[in-house]
């Protein structure tokens, strides 16, 4: 076949093209794809190539032996199925016969026809072994024409039709119809036969069917007015062999080409949607967080007051009994009662008000503490449960039985089950929601007081964390007030006292409410980011769908315009 220095040109490019695009097909993993690229690439070089389509006993290989005007049997004929590999044939100076696999047979033949055009007869699409539709189908995609065969006599078997459908719908192959056997039929149930397969072909969306009713029988006998190939055979001119061959083939790469970038795209289009739906589930995970850590420190918060409004009650009404006290008519009372009876002297009754304080405190901030960290502990379990349901709940786009996705979905699979599995892990130990920081040595609550469930156990943490803070701080206090009441003169002014005592309790207050704070708050957001510290495998993996995905997106828009742009080319040659 001759070709002129443009069309050699465009080949070239198109050859190209279609290496980047197989080497794209490998790296998204679609290892069908990427083999069905490489066949396109083994063939670009190769005469037009007609594939022969058809159920068992159409008349397949009989058609291809009239094609071809053979002098005897090319592909073999009998009453039962005969072809039982796929059969390549091609020029060649003389006669050979290669095996290329049991299924596969390549036949060179020194016939004219085949310097312009090479022939694949196969096995029935009804075929009861497998692998032939297999190989079949690898041969559709490289295909130049397709020559669907029926018998005459009924041309609306299903399994040809669902054949037709992957050929036409899947890959839109340029499609030409032969009823074979027509001398089987009389006229009038041809013409029949030939309108309904015209009608059916429409309705499975061709426009203007080509078909050609033929018998293979008259025109190896000779009987050419009968037979109808040579019909056949003015389309094989005026489409192939009169010099459109070389262009034609290809445009038909490159409409193969686009097809194959059509299926990546949607193939990256899916992948593209599990991306958004995980980065969605791994954004509202940072927000649940965000959420039910801002709840939990608001109760925080109506702990801290609850504790800060029963401190300010008991030591202002101690306050005020101790300014009362210290009044002089009440000290020169309590002095002159005291040289006469049993009564308290007024050290005694110092020592006895800050004992007062240190009880009254110490109930007061206790139920406090055991009302309030019910609620915080809530808080912080439901900031665990919640993540624990959404990990659950997460959404899958991609499924494993899908071959391209199958890399893909194996490892997002094993990570969201690894999620699973250490989240379940991380609710059942105590030691995931306690902070060895937040306790000295000599605390009271155990870090590990739960054997069983971690979540059980919050409220207990909590109260330690709360106590330790609470008691630690109002101990100092009372042991400054201890000392200021020890510090106690008659002579002493009752204002310096009262401002002591006001000055003790004031610090006190102000440290409870920064310890208090500090632990409680800085506790939330420790068993935040232990929640959060689960997700970095599944974090990497989100990193890596993004930089390939951006990847492979440029490749495919870049393989995309250089598709378009020869397309135009060869419009224009």
């Amino acid at each position: 076949m001759i070709l002129n220095q443009h069309t050699i040109a465009l080949r070239a490019q198109c050859e190209d093209l279609v290496k980047d695009l197989q080497q794209l097909s490998q790296e998204i993993g679609h290892k069908e794809l990427a083999a069905t690229v490489g066949e396109l690439r083994n063939r670009m070089s190769e005469p037009f190539m007609f594939v022969i389509v058809g159920e068992v006993k159409a008349g397949k290989s009989s058609f291809v032996n009239a094609l071809l005007e053979s002098k005897r049997e090319i592909c073999a004929v009998a009453p039962q199925p005969m072809t039982d590999t796929v059969q390549q044939i091609l020029y060649g100076e003389k006669e050979e016969h290669v095996t290329v696999n049991p299924y596969l047979k390549k036949i060179f033949l020194p016939i004219d026809i085949l310097r312009d055009i090479a022939v694949v007869d196969t096995p029935g699409t009804n075929s009861i072994i497998e692998r032939h539709q297999e190989i079949t189908e690898h041969f559709i995609p490289a295909s130049d024409l397709v020559i669907f065969v029926f018998e005459a006599k009924n041309p609306y078997r299903q399994s040809a039709w669902d054949f037709f459908d992957f050929i036409h719908s899947d890959w839109h192959k340029k499609i030409i119809f032969v009823l074979q056997q027509k001398d089987l039929l009389s006229e009038a149930d041809l013409a029949v036969n030939e309108r309904g397969l015209y009608d059916f072909a429409v309705k499975k969306g061709m426009a203007e069917p080509v078909i050609y009713a033929t018998s293979a029988k008259a025109e190896l006998e000779g009987r050419f007015d009968q037979s109808n190939f040579s019909a056949v055979r003015d389309y094989i001119r005026t489409h192939v062999t009169g010099g459109r061959g070389a262009a034609l083939k290809l445009k038909n790469n490159l409409t193969t080409s686009q097809h194959i970038l059509d299926r990546l795209r949607t193939d990256l289009d899916t992948r593209t949607e599990q991306f958004r739906v995980d980065t969605e589930f791994r954004n509202d995970i940072h927000q649940t967080l965000d959420n039910q850590e801002k709840k939990s420190n608001h109760h925080v918060t109506l702990l801290i007051e609850n504790l800060l409004n029963g401190y300010d009650k008991i030591t202002r009404n101690m306050g005020q009994e101790l300014s009362d006290g210290l009044s002089f008519p009440s000290l020169l009372k309590r002095s002159f009662m005291g040289l006469f009876s049993k009564q308290a002297s007024i050290t005694d009754w110092l020592n006895g008000l800050a004992k007062q304080l240190e009880l009254q405190l110490n109930a007061e901030l206790r139920n406090k503490l055991n009302d309030g960290v019910v609620d915080l502990a809530d808080t912080v379990q439901q900031m665990a449960k919640m993540i624990d349901l959404k990990i659950r709940a997460a959404d899958t786009v991609v499924k494993s039985d899908s071959y391209i996705f199958e890399t893909i979905s194996e490892k997002r699979a094993a990570v969201m089950k690894e999620l699973q599995e250490a989240f379940s892990r991380f609710m059942t130990r105590s030691e995931s929601f306690n902070d060895g920081r937040l306790f000295p040595e000599n605390a009271s609550v155990s870090p590990n007081i739960a054997a069983g469930s971690g979540v059980a156990v919050i409220g207990l943490v909590l109260a330690g964390v709360t106590k330790m803070a609470v008691f630690d701080i109002t101990g100092g206090v009372l042991t400054g007030i201890g000392v200021l009441f020890a510090g106690f003169t008659a002579r002493a002014q009752r204002s310096k006292i009262v401002k002591g005592y006001e000055a003790e309790i004031a610090t006190g207050r102000t440290q409870m409410l920064e310890a208090l704070d500090a632990k409680l708050r800085g506790y939330v957001k420790t068993i935040k980011g232990r929640i959060g510290d689960n997700f970095g495998e599944i974090d990497a993996l989100l990193a890596n769908e993004e930089t390939q995905i951006a990847h492979f997106n440029a490749q495919h828009l870049a393989l995309r315009e250089r598709l378009e742009a020869l397309d135009k080319a060869l419009e224009i040659s």
